[in-house]
């Protein structure tokens, strides 16, 4: 609050308050050719409390949406990248949460996004192992 104040809604969108934090790429582009697109730098309190707690997801154990989210950008652009990443998402979840009054509430995957997993890897194994769906021996009326 001693950073940003009371009134956050002096930002017109999520985009423009993680820019204001200089925790968006500021790609420079010039002849439709991208010259550069690193973060700007800047010392800020609220930018570094971000990063530590981005920092602390990516050390957490427990199998979260934020912690995959964490892993994914450190395996593909390594561990500095995703901190700042993940300290993006933060501020737009912290945004989101002042502006619409709301408790923060995680991404669930629904049921059928499982369903549809659970018979890609069904359907993966059958190939492996060779096993035809004919040679299945179920009942189908009973399901």
């Amino acid at each position: 609050m001693a950073e940003v104040g009371t009134n956050i809604h002096k930002f017109h969108s999520a985009k423009a308050f993680s820019s204001w934090l200089h925790l968006c790429p500021n790609q420079k582009i010039t002849g439709g050719k991208v010259i550069s697109s690193r973060t700007k730098k800047g010392t800020n309190p609220l930018v570094q409390a971000l990063k530590s707690a981005a920092n602390g997801i990516g050390n957490l154990r427990k199998d979260t949406h934020l912690t995959r989210f964490f892993r994914r950008i450190a395996y593909k652009k390594g561990r500095k990248e995703a901190i700042t990443a993940t300290a993006h998402k933060l501020a737009v979840i912290i945004y989101h949460m002042l502006t619409q009054y709301q408790a923060y509430q995680p991404y669930q995957k629904n049921q059928e996004q499982q369903k549809y997993k659970d018979l890609n890897k069904i359907n993966r194994l059958m190939k492996k192992h060779k096993i035809a769906i004919e040679e299945l021996d179920f009942d189908a009326e009973n399901q």
